[in-house]
């Protein structure tokens, strides 16, 4: 895989378009730089100070957006010795584009719960995932 550093984590603020009766939020677009191939797209929702961790991909590019509510991601090099934080929302409507190599978490932060969509290039596989108990690493 190599070595994957973590200034490699894109964040690309997105447009929001408001509108009479509701907002369109963009998400990605193959011609930005974050798309790298369509594998498949998933909502998952987190709870207000749950937190779900840890899993690093091998092989897979995830482009995650949170179109309702706050959620605070952390990320960890593979060798666990840099972290990076971002917080993105409704408040802060970017997308974090996360290349292989890198252990991630994240922290709902809205009540009673955040929605985050992730826009990856491959199939779920749980072959190419490696997980991790929270307390291994610290959040």
């Amino acid at each position: 895989m190599g070595a994957v550093n973590l200034d490699q984590i894109l964040l690309t603020h997105l447009k929001r378009i408001p509108l009479k009766g509701g907002d369109v939020l963009h998400a990605l677009k193959h011609s930005e730089v974050g798309f790298k191939a369509f594998g498949e797209a998933y909502f998952s929702t987190i709870n207000q100070g749950a937190i779900k961790g840890w899993k690093l991909h091998s092989k897979m590019t995830l482009n995650l957006v949170v179109p309702l509510g706050e959620v605070r991601f952390v990320f960890v090099s593979e060798d666990r010795k840099t972290r990076r934080e971002e917080i993105i929302g409704e408040k802060n409507y970017a997308r974090i584009t996360v290349p292989p190599g890198i252990w991630f978490g994240f922290q709902g932060l809205s009540s009673p719960f955040s929605l985050v969509l992730n826009v990856a290039d491959i199939l779920h596989d749980p072959m190419e995932i490696v997980r991790a108990d929270i307390s291994e690493i610290k959040f």
